[in-house]
């Protein structure tokens, strides 16, 4: 009978998740006057905070120092004028949580989540490391060292490098292109006064906004916040090319093969230019894509996974940034499959344009992404996320309210619009990791090769 009455009330809470329309909780937004933007969710579900702040500091401002980004977001944890690195590491450890930080190629940022009684033994440390690092010279070349022989680790496993491959082949010697985590000779030539130069050009107050989610009293956490932030400087803002975020056409397909003399298999990813996160139709993408490649029962994953044997994986994404996008679909094979697994990819993936969509399939990937919106926004982690990519991108609430709005309102005519406009046709691009003797050959039959080996520095 227990069993019986749990599997109803079960019944019952789904129903009225999935009949009422998933939308963004409340908060409110602080400009202070150094022009730090501060956002204010109250969600009293759970005793837990998380906060998370972003900076306009991303690889793409990385210059000719490859990792520079993403060295100066790790180093604020280094030591600051009130602590050491041993005693932020002890402090976050003490009260069950960790303090983490981050690059990516548009922004960087920091974030954390802890019980809110121990908002105030924490929130100081937190305010230190972001407007008073010291950057100490004997941690940064301790990193150094470890982030090198980290580079060289990562390239033993192809999976984990390709998108940094595909990034610059597709992109050039645009910003976009630069390998978030940099590569040895770069990482080697970072020191104390590139980052100092770093952080004082680009973590500023101005460029900065703090998201804080969780169960604390509005009005008493932003008199804490302005007490702590109201005295960080505000600096001239660095200023980047723009001509060089340019997209280039496309004008033939090209193959940009890295060869890994003891790789057993291919490593390999397809695709060409996307969208930005700008773009109107973004939710109506991702549902398309859904049918591709972006769910376990995808087209790309049950011709290649299931009925032909070639991987354990196949998918399909858009990565968007502020000013431009890439497409992919990616996946990996044995040796002897290359040829066969890349010419099932491409027969998959050109069926969006020679079949197109059908009702039935559509409305079944309407349904699955309307199940998994939800939960992506269900933490005050994941809210914090968004509202720290609502300030970088400019995102609108409407994305999260209107969401299945969006989805239900989508058509077959719609949908098969949306293939023809967005997913990239001609002059595809190809990136390939592995036994280049045995697969130069496959290369050649779709596009003009470029040729590489893996264990030369950079991308």
């Amino acid at each position: 009978m227990k069993k019986y009455l749990s599997t109803i009330l079960l019944s019952i809470v789904f129903v009225s998740i999935t009949c009422a329309q998933f939308k963004l909780p409340g908060y409110e937004v602080v400009t202070l006057d150094n022009g730090l933007t501060i956002y204010l969710m109250e969600k009293k579900d759970v005793p837990i905070i998380s906060f998370s702040a972003v900076f306009d500091a991303g690889a793409i401002r990385d210059g000719e120092k490859n990792g520079l980004a993403s060295f100066t977001a790790e180093a604020l944890k280094f030591g600051t004028k009130n602590y050491t690195k041993n005693q932020i590491d002890s402090i976050f450890n003490f009260y069950g949580s960790s303090l983490n930080t981050y690059a990516r190629l548009d922004y960087s940022g920091i974030y954390t989540q802890f019980m809110k009684d121990d908002l105030e033994k924490l929130l100081p440390v937190i305010k230190d490391v972001i407007t008073n690092p010291t950057f100490p010279e004997d941690e940064i070349i301790k990193r150094k060292q470890r982030w090198i022989a980290e580079l060289d680790q990562a390239k033993e496993s192809p999976r984990q490098v390709i998108g940094a491959y595909y990034n610059k082949f597709l992109f050039a010697d645009s910003p976009y292109g630069n390998p978030v985590d940099g590569i040895k000779k770069t990482i080697e030539q970072i020191d104390r006064i590139q980052i100092s130069d770093f952080y004082l050009k680009n973590i500023r107050s101005e460029s900065c906004a703090i998201a804080v989610v969780g169960d604390f009293n509005s009005d008493k956490m932003k008199s804490e916040l302005k007490k702590l932030f109201s005295d960080w400087r505000v600096t001239v803002p660095r200023l980047i090319d723009d001509s060089r975020f340019k997209k280039q056409d496309l004008k033939e397909s090209g193959v940009y093969l890295i060869n890994k003399d003891n790789a057993t298999e291919t490593t390999f990813m397809i695709g060409g230019f996307g969208v930005p996160m700008s773009n109107k139709d973004q939710i109506q993408i991702d549902v398309i894509n859904t049918i591709l490649g972006g769910r376990f029962t995808s087209w790309l994953n049950d011709e290649l996974r299931v009925n032909a044997g070639y991987t354990y994986g196949a998918r399909s994404r858009f990565a968007s940034y502020k000013t431009a996008g890439s497409f992919y679909i990616s996946t990996f094979t044995a040796t002897k499959n290359t040829g066969p697994a890349i010419d099932l990819a491409i027969k998959t993936y050109n069926r969006l344009f020679e079949k197109g969509i059908d009702e039935a399939t559509l409305k079944s990937a309407k349904n699955y992404v309307k199940g998994q919106f939800p939960p992506e926004y269900e933490t005050a982690g994941s809210l914090a996320g968004f509202l720290t990519l609502k300030y970088i991108y400019g995102l609108e609430d409407s994305y999260i309210n209107d969401f299945e709005k969006t989805v239900d309102g989508m058509t077959i005519d719609g949908a098969n619009e949306i293939i023809n406009k967005y997913f990239p046709k001609d002059n595809l691009q190809f990136v390939l990791i592995g036994k280049a003797d045995d697969i130069r050959e496959i290369a050649k039959k779709y596009g003009k090769v470029i040729e590489k080996n893996i264990s030369e520095d950079g991308f």
